[in-house]
């Protein structure tokens, strides 16, 4: 199947080489934090709002109940073990390492190049040392350790940790349905996994990269409602292919009603042409599926490649304890 998908099937993506076609239908965005990068990040703990900035592919910065959250860091050119080949960006990172802000903790979900890029985590180190904390699924402790990561956690499904310092937000890992390779002896060496981040105020739900399967369901009845998530719509086609990967925009926001998401941001799209679809229809066809189910695209929306959303506490529901 994988050899047909290579070989045979017809990619339809039909990513524009023209910058000024791309510049106009995926704009770039300064992020507001290098525009004025003086503003306090998070607010604190006293902090009455959630905020979310997409920076390209499954790259999300969270702010959350005092702490600054990065999920899946990627800022490299390719998706790839060497820079010179492999999957290549698209659309450009919003900024640099370098212009981000103090960042508490970063999130894996697995060990695909597109989730975990080695050059991205040097960066990170170099910027940020042992302040910075990393969670992981099993099985990439070692990874992690040797890349330079000096306060590094990995830990199995259903378990849980917090920042140092920090414990009043805590991190659980969560079930997903993926699988982990990025040599040709490590299939499925580590876990995979997404990441369920449950703090005073708000929580947070990262999906990672994931086929659909009955686990959202649980994490919703363990852990919601949450506030907001962060759920892949992009790299399902052909269909037969990805679908025990990748979930397709329907799919998404299947898993926004199973976690009792309020709010969910669309990740995994516009950055990578890693599957067959349409370069743009992943948003098209998660708006005809949240009509089909009767939300808003304020429920689940979209945002440009460096763009910020403010979710205010008066818009988010109470909390379930456990």
């Amino acid at each position: 199947m994988l050899l047909r998908f290579l070989l045979m099937d017809k990619d339809h993506s039909n990513v524009p080489t023209n910058k000024e076609v791309l510049d106009r239908e995926l704009p770039v965005m300064e992020p507001y934090f290098v525009k004025n990068p003086e503003l306090t990040c998070s607010g604190g703990p006293g902090s009455s709002g959630l905020k979310v900035t997409w920076l390209g592919h499954a790259s999300v910065l969270v702010e959350i109940d005092g702490l600054t959250v990065l999920t899946d860091p990627m800022f490299s050119q390719r998706a790839s073990p060497v820079q010179f080949m492999g999957p290549k960006r698209f659309r450009r990172p919003p900024c640099t390492v370098d212009q981000l802000p103090r960042i508490d903790a970063v999130l894996i979900s697995h060990s695909h190049y597109d989730h975990l890029d080695s050059g991205t985590v040097a960066s990170l180190n170099s910027r940020f040392g042992a302040e910075l904390r990393w969670f992981a699924p099993l099985g990439l402790l070692d990874w992690l350790q040797r890349s330079g990561c000096e306060n590094a956690i990995e830990l199995d499904w259903w378990e849980e940790n917090c920042v140092p310092w920090h414990d009043g937000v805590t991190f659980v890992c969560t079930p997903a349905q993926h699988w982990c390779k990025r040599t040709p002896l490590d299939d499925n060496m580590a876990l995979w996994g997404s990441w369920s981040v449950l703090g005073p105020k708000h929580r947070f739900f990262f999906a990672g990269d994931t086929g659909y399967c009955p686990s959202f369901l649980e994490i919703g009845r363990r852990f919601g409602p949450f506030d907001l998530a962060a759920i892949p719509i992009g790299a399902y086609q052909p269909r037969d292919v990805m679908k025990g990967q990748h979930v397709d925009p329907e799919e998404a926001v299947m898993i926004h009603m199973d976690i009792q998401a309020k709010h969910s941001v669309a990740i995994h799209w516009g950055t990578f042409a890693l599957a067959y679809e349409y370069y743009l229809e992943p948003p098209i066809r998660l708006r005809e599926a949240l009509e089909k189910k009767g939300l808003t695209q304020n429920e689940f929306f979209t945002l440009n490649h460096g763009e910020t959303r403010l979710l205010m506490s008066d818009e988010v529901p109470n909390h379930k304890t456990g």
